[in-house]
């Protein structure tokens, strides 16, 4: 049985995952009204990565026998400057689950619950890929500056995202 302390945590983590996906479609349709099509599938694949997320919590509260309780979603940002305002943004809301994560870690701790501990440490390693790879684009968007022949080449790789 997962700790009441745990699923509640747990149940916001959800939250926290779907506005994320949330967020990201938001960022898609930017960058599809911006005719950046390869951004735009990129962001759109990494809304699907984090509703996944949300449903590794879902499954695991209910294979522990808990009750998954789901919230409202607060609605996402819809405009930026540029390409690379949107990766700084995806870069810094990495940052934030990252950190929404430890503290879960801390919590499993805290709580001697070491199947939860196994469970969050997948997030652990995902969460270095997840802002490694948003560092990256931002990176590259840094050193392309208004360079619209660079901007292209890069949309172009982001469309490559399977």
């Amino acid at each position: 049985m997962i700790p009441k302390e745990l699923e509640r945590a747990f149940n916001e983590q959800i939250k926290k995952e779907l506005e994320s996906a949330y967020l990201y479609l938001s960022m898609a349709a930017y960058f599809e009204h911006e005719n950046l099509g390869g951004m735009a599938h990129w962001m759109k694949k990494q809304a699907q990565e984090e509703v996944n997320h949300a449903m590794k919590f879902f499954e695991h509260i209910n294979e522990r026998g808990g009750r998954v309780e789901l919230f409202a979603l607060a609605e996402p940002r819809k405009d930026w400057s540029s390409p690379l305002e949107v990766f700084k943004h995806t870069y810094e809301h990495e940052q934030k689950v990252t950190a929404s994560i430890n503290t879960l870690v801390e919590l499993a701790r805290k709580l001697n619950d070491n199947a939860a501990l196994v469970f969050l440490n997948w997030f652990v390693n995902e969460q270095i890929e997840e802002e490694a790879n948003a560092q990256k684009i931002m990176s590259l968007l840094e050193r392309i500056g208004d360079n619209v022949a660079g901007i292209i080449m890069l949309d172009s790789e982001l469309a490559k995202r399977g």
